[in-house]
């Protein structure tokens, strides 16, 4: 789950539409944004290309270098097809989202088009507080990856010590500044899809040379049905898919967003598909599954058992990723939450900027020691679940957003999804958060629980007199 910062910014700006416009929407939005009524329009910038490219490596992430394992131990040697499903309940509600952002062009996202259907400011809230749990949450899961087997190659330290100093060093980064941009994205997407490339053609080799067992992908755990065996393993799948979802907020600069987006929405989230697919067939056809369930860098023993590629180079590779997934999600949390006290929806000391660097410093402590305390107290599929879980109420609420909104229209044409996909990606959403364990309901329900308390306490002190902040503070 990655943002950019020009998507952060438009998030609090979501909830900021969604606590101040609770009015029924009829909406004459035309796609062109350049120029709008508070004043010049952002530039329309992103082709199709870069768009395709920009979900292409939000949603290769650092979650699939990680979860082949997990997926081994839920699934055995049929990976493939827990993540095949995964791609489907995907495409469902990316349905949704191209909708939704080809009608409302200048809407911020999930917050926002759930302010539009609902008319409820503390559903938008929800809906936004979700997305920044869910980026704590995934912080956590990555630097758990992070301090595995991949670095296991290099340095033998235990994982939960160094997660926390991983954490502590993405904090600092955070804090001088960071300044990423599409082209980033670009090199960023390169890196993790050549790693996941290698995995393949290594895997390809080594059951050319007659070695592995391609008979394992139709094999199950012992005692495990095909039913439980696909729920339970799609439930882990579905954690490296998401990252599309943020995607919507680039709409007002996309060229043509009502043509250019469906495409390179669809177009990224089957390339990735078909990735993961190739990978979920080799990985266990060369490694067996119960290898792979048993190491925290899966992908890594497929590379050792080809032999002929250095495993400090793929680990540098891996670690590349699920450094840069980790950081990325790190700055949309503490932006996110800075942004949400700027709009007085979170406690106004979140709003505090350090006074040469200008970064949010008190977010990016709070988000920071948060995320520590789970990659401590948590466990990557935990984790990983749990991630899943928040995400998953942000995509229930934008699916039955694409129905409610039928009943408004709009001049320009938009792309419009066939009326089963929102009603099958809302029964999806709901079998997926029916398989979550109790432990991840619990960890989603101690959060949300955080998040609402500080907001009503936010919006207690700003009627008492206290209001959060309008522009920003310094220290």
């Amino acid at each position: 789950m990655q943002l950019t910062n020009r998507q952060v910014a438009d998030l609090p700006r979501a909830l900021r539409a969604g606590r101040a416009d609770t009015r029924p929407v009829t909406t004459t939005d035309a796609p062109d944004a350049s120029t709008r009524r508070d004043g010049p329009g952002l530039r329309r910038a992103v082709t199709g290309p870069l768009l395709f490219l920009f979900v292409l490596g939000d949603v290769l992430g650092a979650g699939v270098y990680a979860l082949v394992g997990e997926l081994g131990a839920e699934a055995g040697g049929a990976i493939w097809l827990p993540l095949l499903v995964a791609l489907g309940m995907a495409l469902l509600t990316a349905a949704s989202y191209a909708e939704l952002v080809t009608k409302y062009p200048r809407a911020g996202g999930s917050a926002v088009f759930a302010q539009r259907a609902f008319g409820s400011p503390l559903v938008s809230f929800l809906v936004g507080f979700c997305m920044l749990a869910a980026g704590v949450t995934s912080a956590a899961g990555l630097a758990l990856a992070f301090g595995g087997d991949y670095l296991g190659v290099f340095l033998d330290v235990p994982p939960v010590p160094t997660a926390l100093v991983f954490l502590a060093l993405v904090a600092a980064l955070n804090a001088r500044g960071i300044q990423e941009s599409l082209r980033a994205n670009v090199v960023m997407t390169v890196v993790e899809l050549s790693g996941l490339v290698l995995v393949v053609v290594l895997g390809a080799i080594v059951l050319g040379r007659g070695e592995g067992d391609p008979g394992r992908v139709l094999e199950l755990p012992a005692g495990t049905s095909w039913g439980a065996a696909v729920l339970g393993g799609a439930l882990i799948a579905f954690y490296s898919f998401v990252g599309f979802e943020t995607s919507a907020n680039l709409a007002e600069e996309v060229t043509d967003v009502r043509r250019v987006y469906p495409r390179a929405l669809f177009g990224a989230l089957l390339a990735a598909g078909l990735v993961y697919l190739l990978v979920g067939l080799v990985a266990p056809a060369v490694v067996a599954p119960e290898d792979l369930a048993a190491s925290s860098g899966p992908l890594l023993e497929v590379v050792r058992a080809a032999g002929g590629v250095p495993l400090e180079l793929f680990s540098v590779v891996a670690l590349v990723a699920v450094a840069n997934g980790a950081l990325l999600t790190m700055i949309m949390a503490s932006r996110l939450a800075y942004g949400m006290s700027q709009e007085g929806l979170l406690p106004p000391v979140l709003g505090r900027v350090l006074p040469r660097r200008r970064t949010p410093w008190v977010a990016i402590v709070v988000t920071t020691v948060v995320a520590m305390v789970l990659a401590a107290t948590g466990e990557l599929v935990d984790l990983a679940s749990t991630v899943v879980l928040l995400l998953l109420f942000v995509f229930l609420s934008t699916n039955v957003a694409v129905l409610v909104l039928r009943r408004d229209r709009v001049e320009h044409a938009h792309f419009r999804a066939w009326t089963p996909l929102p009603v099958l990606a809302v029964l999806t959403c709901l079998v997926l958060l029916s398989q979550q364990e109790a432990r991840h309901w619990a960890l989603a329900g101690v959060l949300l629980a955080v998040g609402l308390v500080l907001h009503l306490a936010t919006r207690r002190a700003s009627r008492a007199g206290h209001p959060g902040p309008k522009s920003q503070k310094s220290e």
